[in-house]
């Protein structure tokens, strides 16, 4: 806990009312450096929007990222509105429309990440009716993924990527089709992983799989993506992940993969979106009511799953232990109470156990990390509630 972040917070409840997200830039500025200096500067950085696509963000990454990764043709829109020179767009996700990768052609984007053969014939289509060129990159989905990341998506039936045992042929037919110039290829398999020793070897895997693809087919790739997969402790048992031993793990591969004849001149990319942000932020919300029920001490709060989904263990990796949870300008554990969301569902609570009472109306609630996967992951036309608001700060509005 911070005391001059947690004075900050309540004077702006205060100010502005909850629910809210703050997302304080400084700890975004920090973690894009420290990636860049635990890696000696050898990766470029792509920020996944997908993570948190506010406007006002994506225009302070500017100057942090080198890339973005977007995913659908509204992120498309948005980052180009936002300022972004299309050439610093990779176009990544299983099911872009025709008219998305029509977009994508009339922007001249950096590249369209390929998920599938059927999708390079399209595109392909695309380009030729329009008689242009358009750089790709192909996504391989790995056979296997290290022990250790919270979801992953190798050796099982996925809608990402092409597999890794179908990668020969597949690449074959995609390097004949008209108009598409394979310019790098992109490899993720899995998500917030806290072991350092699980991500490196995971990434030598991805340098692997892109020298032999190279080498196969003759590639001089200008760009190698590795999805980072480096996760953030959402509970209080967790420990961050340790860079430095990441980098150690796969200094090796790496520099093998820069003396390789075919690969040596590509950009690497480590791409990310939690990382970034995800601990630069708080979710905060006050009770609005306390209960005794069945032996449970109740607070209900005036935000919600629809908020923060992720918070309520319902987003894609289920959580069963709550997150850092905190009565703010607390300190210590407290008693437990089952702390409950404003919705008419079961579903929307932050835990039943969470040890922060006792609780009265008016207290506020933090809930960390939220600085990504919230309002834009969750379902915000839930029983119609105001969005909640949404606080970018600078370090020195906080008495940082």
């Amino acid at each position: 806990m911070d005391p001059a972040r947690d004075r900050f917070l309540l004077d702006l409840v205060r100010e502005r009312g909850t629910p809210c997200f703050v997302l304080f830039l400084a700890d975004v500025r920090a973690r894009a450096q420290a990636v860049r200096d635990a890696f000696a500067d050898r990766f470029q950085l792509s920020y996944a929007m997908k993570a948190n696509p506010n406007p006002a963000l994506l225009r302070v990454l500017d100057p942090i990222v080198d890339r973005l990764d977007v995913s659908s043709g509204g992120e498309l829109a948005r980052a180009i509105e936002c300022g972004y020179a299309p050439r610093r767009l990779g176009f990544t996700g299983p099911a872009k429309r025709d008219d998305e990768l029509r977009l994508a052609l009339e922007h001249g984007i950096g590249e369209v990440v390929l998920e599938s053969v059927p999708e390079a014939r399209r595109l392909s289509a695309i380009a030729e009716r329009a008689g242009r060129p358009v750089d790709v990159m192909v996504r391989v989905a790995p056979a296997h993924v290290p022990a250790g990341f919270g979801d992953h998506m190798a050796g099982r039936p996925t809608a990402f990527g092409i597999d890794e045992d179908d990668l020969d042929a597949a690449m074959a037919e995609i390097l004949a089709l008209p108009r598409l110039r394979c310019v790098g290829l992109h490899c993720y398999a899995g998500t917030q992983s806290l072991k350092a020793a699980a991500v490196a070897e995971n990434w030598r895997n991805f340098a692997a799989i892109f020298r032999r693809t190279a080498a196969r087919h003759g590639l001089a790739p200008q760009r190698l993506v590795f999805g980072a997969g480096l996760g953030i402790p959402y509970h209080d048992n967790q420990t961050p992940i340790d860079l430095a031993e990441v980098a150690a793990g796969v200094d090796e591969a790496l520099v093998e993969l820069g003396a390789d004849p075919r690969c040596g001149r590509a950009d690497l990319v480590l791409e990310m979106g939690r990382y970034l942000v995800g601990e630069a932020g708080v979710y905060l919300t006050s009770v609005v009511t306390t209960k005794r029920s069945r032996g449970c001490d109740v607070a209900i709060c005036d935000g919600g799953m629809h908020h923060h989904l992720a918070a309520a263990g319902l987003l894609g990796m289920v959580m069963k232990r709550p997150y850092r949870i905190r009565k703010l300008g607390s300190v210590g554990d407290g008693e437990p109470v089952l702390l409950a969301g404003s919705l008419c569902t079961t579903l929307d609570s932050f835990g039943k156990d969470v040890k922060i009472g006792p609780l009265t109306p008016g207290d506020v609630v933090a809930i960390e990390p939220s600085g990504a996967y919230g309002m834009t992951s969750s379902p915000v036309l839930f029983i119609s509630h105001p969005l909640p608001q949404e606080h970018l700060v600078e370090d020195r509005e906080c008495g940082g």
